[in-house]
């Protein structure tokens, strides 16, 4: 006869080396199945407690607590094809992510390699806002909405009104299309271009391959996540409910 072995709350946490009420909120939470009760009331906890709670801090560290929580309830509920398919959105998240941040070291590549860093005092020439645009090859909305965005700051023509783009702005324009052409967030496109008018264009290259190296090592954590993942699943649902 096999005697099953309960572990208490207590023993669950320092098996994991967490607090008593975050094994709490992980059950809360449903990152963990369903729990007994003794006839006293005490939780029964067991070892399959104990591997769906190390899964859970597996897939926090690569998927985040709104997914991982969704990935963990999926399993519970015997919907594998649905933990998957978080599984598989998160990782193409990943990808796309690592698509722009290739594209962003093109793009400054090719910033540092044909824009100036520098406005030149000898330049007096200003564009109007029609000019501009078509200098660049887009529309004069385009314009308008970036300057609303706060990434061009034309300045005005006295009587008319107009905007008027010096040296320094068509240069930011340039760089705006570029980064827009590459799909880039107007976050992203605000960093480049402080980086490039401080004149530290490796400043901005750095801080984007700081974030391939994050990137990767979120990657990495996903991957150590589903070795404990597929384990888990394997030894406690694989049976119920994969097929």
């Amino acid at each position: 006869m096999t005697v099953q072995l309960y572990l208490r709350t207590k023993d669950l946490a320092e098996a994991v080396g967490v607090s008593v009420q975050q094994v709490r909120n992980y059950e809360a939470g449903g990152l963990l199945p369903g729990v007994e009760r003794s006839p006293s009331g005490y939780r029964r906890y067991t070892q399959r407690h104990l591997l769906a709670i190390k899964t859970a801090r597996q897939l926090l560290g690569g998927y985040g607590w709104p997914r991982t929580q969704r990935i963990m309830h999926a399993v519970h509920q015997g919907q594998i094809a649905e933990a998957l398919a978080l599984i598989n959105e998160r990782h193409a998240e990943l990808d796309q992510r690592r698509l722009q941040l290739e594209q962003t070291l093109a793009t400054l590549g090719v910033l540092t390699a044909q824009l100036p860093v520098t406005t030149h005092p000898r330049a007096a020439q200003q564009l109007r806002v029609g000019t501009a645009a078509r200098l660049v090859g887009v529309r004069v909305s385009a314009l308008r909405f970036w300057e609303e965005q706060g990434l061009l700051q034309p300045s005005r023509e006295e009587g008319s009104r107009y905007r008027l783009y010096d040296e320094r702005q068509v240069r930011r324009l340039r760089i705006v299309a570029l980064l827009r052409q590459a799909n880039h967030d107007f976050a992203a496109i605000r960093t480049t271009l402080d980086e490039l008018e401080a004149g530290q264009p490796q400043r901005a290259v750095a801080a984007v391959e700081q974030r391939r190296v994050e990137l990767a090592d979120t990657s990495w954590r996903c991957v150590a996540a589903l070795a404990t993942f597929h384990a888990y699943v394997s030894e406690y649902v694989d049976g119920e409910s994969t097929t």
